[in-house]
């Protein structure tokens, strides 16, 4: 039997997250009701590489079966001002006319907003509380930040169980983004 292990990334090597992000987008476009060929556009180098190249902090969490990466959680925080209320750097520019950006009107910037951008598993992983475990290690590391009070998470459509289970853990629904290609949840963290 394998061990089960979860490493934290602290030496700014996300490849071994690849595999598994570009596996989540095929997940993710398994599950879309709406749009699922945009998702043909989303790859590791154009969501996970671009967000976390462009973000403030991050964090990543690598869970291993052995040495075969199986699953991972990707959190960081940004500065969003004025100019970002629209699509971050890794979004593809999907806007549509009265369809809402990735941030709600109430909004107010410049501020520091801590997000959950991945949380993925490999079939056969999913059963095992990893997801919770990954989930609730990422929770503590954006809440450990003083200038953060603020946190979204962004879950695919047709993700039903995603928003059910984030929505379980503290989150709220906010807004749909893109005229509901996306899920916006936020939770506000008291300080």
């Amino acid at each position: 039997m394998s061990t089960i292990t979860i490493e934290v990334v602290t030496d700014g090597n996300i490849e071994p997250c690849r595999v598994l992000c570009d596996e989540l987008m095929a997940f993710q476009q398994s599950k879309a009701v709406m749009a699922p060929e945009l998702f043909d556009m989303m790859n590791f180098d154009t969501r996970m590489r671009r967000s976390y190249d462009h973000a403030l902090r991050t964090h990543v969490l690598i869970v291993k079966d052995g040495d075969v990466p199986v699953g991972y959680a990707f959190s960081s925080v940004s500065n969003v001002e004025q100019e970002d209320l629209g699509i971050p750097a890794w979004a593809p520019n999907q806007e549509q006319e009265g369809s809402k950006g990735f941030y709600p009107d109430w909004i107010e910037t410049p501020q520091r907003i801590g997000f959950l951008s991945n949380l993925y598993l490999r079939d056969g992983y999913r059963s095992m509380g990893l997801g919770s475990k990954l989930f609730n290690m990422s929770m503590t590391w954006l809440e450990s930040f003083s200038d953060v009070d603020l946190l979204f998470i962004y879950v695919s459509n047709g993700n039903e169980e995603a928003l059910d289970f984030y929505l379980k853990q503290g989150f709220t629904y906010s807004h749909d983004v893109f005229g509901g290609f996306i899920k916006a949840v936020y939770r506000k963290l008291e300080k």
